[in-house]
């Protein structure tokens, strides 16, 4: 069986102890893959290192061990062709929302034409509905609008994979939602392979086609693979009403609330990290 478009192989992350005992392990043993065209979500409590293993993804950390292998290649620092849009926005706030998108730009197109830079970032401005902002500095936008100029700054280098980490979670709920309708329409429209650390359920069960659960850290592994059979396209309107949704929930909360703690503490016999099973929970007659 070949390799997934993102392979992440046995990687583990281990610090240094303050008092000179041994290492400190967040987690270890973590393998899972990411199709091509896919959005995964990452669920785990506070501490199982789910944005340790996002920037490891994204080339700004180095594993302790194993290996992130994407499209046959290992991954060995930052790249275009990942892009990542942070839990706080990270705009220069020295430049117009249309100049930050520039920035990205000009760093995938170097040799092109001020007047290419322009059109392609009205591209994004328009895909994010920020037309009218075009001229206006981080300073004078809400939060939810930085966070749709970093999604539009993020899609405009064309990156093959998109990271988030916990991008709306400091947002306003109809913010968040509405965010959230935008990221799931933009993802399908450009078949984007996107990964996602999330702490809300519901935000995983409307984004994801599959949902990683971790066990709590430290020595956090990856416990469970959820596989959402929730029809697309799903909206936050909508998913509460699909058949299967209470299950899908209730199952992803009896992990968070009970076994991610016990499968910590004792992982069931011969419980492989290669081969996390995948659950999809039942959906009523």
């Amino acid at each position: 069986m070949g390799r997934a478009f993102v392979s992440v192989e046995g990687i583990a992350r281990r610090f240094p102890s303050t008092h000179g005992g041994p290492p400190q392990t967040v987690f270890e043993n973590v393998w899972f893959g990411i199709e091509e065209g896919e959005f995964v979500c990452l669920i785990g409590h506070s501490g199982c290192g789910k944005t340790t293993i996002l920037n490891i993804l994204a080339g700004l950390d180095r594993a302790s061990e194993g290996a992130v292998v994407v499209a046959g290649r290992e991954i060995d620092g930052p790249s275009l062709d990942r892009a990542v849009i942070f839990q706080s926005h990270a705009l220069l706030p020295w430049l117009t929302a249309e100049e930050n998108i520039a920035f990205a730009v000009r760093s995938r197109h170097p040799g092109w034409a001020r007047a290419q830079v322009a059109e392609e970032c009205r591209r994004w401005i328009d895909l994010v509905g920020l037309s009218a902002a075009a001229g206006k500095k981080p300073a004078q936008l809400s939060g939810g609008m930085k966070q749709r100029v970093g999604i539009a700054r993020a899609l405009s280098v064309r990156p093959k994979i998109l990271l988030m980490d916990e991008p709306f979670s400091a947002l306003d709920a109809l913010t968040r939602g509405m965010l959230q309708d935008e990221v799931n329409r933009i993802v399908a429209e450009t078949k984007l392979t996107a990964f996602m650390i999330t702490h809300d359920v519901d935000e995983a069960i409307l984004l994801a086609d599959r949902i990683l659960l971790m066990t709590n850290g430290p020595n956090a592994k990856i416990a469970e693979v959820v596989v959402n059979t929730l029809p697309r396209p799903r909206t936050r309107h909508d998913v509460h009403h699909l058949p299967g949704y209470a299950e899908l929930r209730n199952h992803i909360l009896d992990f968070l609330v009970d076994r991610s703690q016990r499968l910590a503490e004792t992982m069931p016999s011969g419980w492989d990290p290669r081969r996390i099973p995948e659950v999809r929970p039942a959906v009523p007659a």
